[in-house]
């Protein structure tokens, strides 16, 4: 009886240990933004998530991630609004500028949740970003969520003015699972 008990603990602990390496499932995860504009909201994604994520929620200090995505798989809908969006210098001109990134600098708790604070990378213009998240896990399994909002002027996306909105909303959903070597 002791002996199992003692076993159960030295396994916990031995888990413990290796808490916090997460792979992100880039498959299952969701990059949406939303940006008002003249003739309503737009409303579309990105897909090809790229992410290292070592968090641990009573190291967050130790912990760090990094994340980037395929700027040319932006997706609204409407083929000829994608096509602008990726080849005009305007928008992302994904050619000259393929990919979005963010790296963090630091993760502190936040109300409802953590914050990660960092660098987000769009069209080689490199502004600090606050990304406010939520963090559930279960067995082995994990869900990252945040939502934040990016001023278009400061990536020089598009046209000052315009049709289309200033901010643009971002959510993320990324579902993870446990990477225990």
């Amino acid at each position: 009886m002791i002996f199992n008990q003692i076993l159960k603990i030295s396994m916990v602990f031995a888990g413990l240990s290796f808490a916090g390496n997460w792979k992100a499932d880039t498959a299952k995860a969701k990059v949406d933004f939303t940006v008002k504009g003249l003739f309503g909201t737009v409303h579309g994604s990105f897909s090809g998530l790229q992410a290292t994520v070592q968090f641990n929620e009573k190291d967050l200090g130790g912990s760090s991630m990094s994340a980037s995505i395929d700027a040319k798989t932006v997706s609204t809908g409407i083929s000829l609004r994608n096509s602008d969006l990726r080849n005009k210098e305007e928008w992302f001109n994904t050619d000259k500028y393929p990919r979005i990134s963010f790296r963090s600098k630091k993760i502190e708790k936040a109300a409802g949740g953590y914050k990660v604070l960092g660098d987000l990378t769009i069209k080689g213009i490199t502004k600090s970003a606050e990304i406010p998240f939520s963090f559930t896990s279960k067995e082995g399994t994990g869900l990252f969520k945040g939502q934040f909002t990016v001023q278009r002027a400061d990536y020089h996306l598009g046209k000052p003015g315009g049709s289309v909105g200033s901010t643009i909303s971002i959510t993320l959903t990324v579902p993870a699972k446990e990477n225990i070597h």
